[in-house]
Formats: C-alpha cells, structure tokens, sequence
C-alpha cells in the first residue's frame, strides 16, 4: 500500500468514529431528553390528580366550617393557578402555594371534631396523603432524570456539542420557600 492511500484510510477511519460519535451523543442525549419529558408527564398526573380530590375536601370541610371562606378561596385560587401554570418554575411556585393553602384547610379542619371523625373527610384525606407521596415520588423521579441530562450536557464533550445540537439546561423541580419544603400534614 501506498502511503498516500493509508493516510487516506486512517482520516476515512476517523471521520467514520467521529461522526458515529456525534450520532450516539444525539442519540442518547434525545433519549435523556424524553425520559425527563415523561417524568414531568407523571409529576403532571399526580398533581393533576391532587387537584382533583381538593374540591371534594373543600366541599366536606364547608359543610362543617361554613363561616371559613377565605381559607376556601385561598385553595380554591390556589389550586386554579396550579393547573394554569404553564413552565415549569410557574408549576413549582403554584404547587408550592397550593401546598400551603392546604396546610391552612388542614388547620382549619382540625378545629372540627365532627369533621375529623366523618368518613368522607378521612377517605379523602387519605387519598390525599396518598397522591401526596406519589407527587414526592414523581419528583424524586424527575430530578433525578434531569441530572443525568443535565451533567450529559455539562461534561466533556457534551458541553462542547450540547449548545450546537440544541440540547438546553433543565431546571430541577424544587420548594421555593424553605415553609414549601415542609410537607403538607394530613394527620389528625
């Protein structure tokens, strides 16, 4: 062989890996990409399901508390920001006032003996607490999808392509307000 045509060979060798290269870091970047998309689909379904059951609470906790409707309000606005939200840092801020506007219901609950014992408030109550876990799931979930894309994107040589082939920073799902991080109590 000619020394011209096994130079020839090795740059044909290393265009070949490099574009193979650049093929597999698309590849499993989009993959990456997809799995934190349908984790936020299943913190999306939890929380969703969460706002579901809140106007059945409300309801059962008016019929005992009917003179507490700023707290009702408050959840009632709460939980209408929440599902109108549209990023993902809207959600959180949402989700993280909707908690809090829960923790109020709950407090306002407790002053209620008659409530605390009724079937209907402890069924929901449970499956509150129920969904509530399942959103802590979910998030646990998410952000840890989101890290593995995140760092894929911020180690070598994902930094390097990252930005050319349109692969962005995704933001964890955090509490805002170190009061958000206090878990919504649900035990009476």
């Amino acid at each position: 062989m000619t020394m011209g045509l096994t130079v020839t060979l090795v740059v044909i060798v290393l265009i070949a890996l490099l574009i193979f290269a650049l093929i597999s870091f698309y590849n499993s970047t989009i993959k990456l990409r997809n799995f934190v998309q349908n984790a936020w689909a299943q913190i999306d379904v939890q929380l969703k399901r969460r706002a579901d059951l809140i106007p059945n609470l409300v309801e059962t906790v008016k019929g005992y508390a009917s003179h507490e409707k700023e707290t009702f309000e408050n959840v009632t606005k709460a939980r209408s920001e929440a599902l109108n939200a549209q990023s993902i840092e809207q959600r959180q801020q949402a989700e993280n006032a909707l908690s809090g506007a829960l923790k109020s219901l709950f407090a306002v609950a407790e002053s209620y003996p008659e409530l605390k014992a009724s079937e209907n408030f402890s069924k929901l109550q449970g499956e509150l607490a129920e969904t509530e876990d399942k959103i802590a799931y979910s998030r646990q979930f998410y952000n840890d999808t989101t890290m593995k894309y995140n760092t894929k994107i911020q180690t070598f040589p994902g930094n390097v392509l990252a930005g050319f082939m349109g692969f962005d920073h995704i933001p964890y799902f955090e509490a805002v307000e170190t009061s958000d991080r206090e878990a919504v109590k649900v035990e009476f």
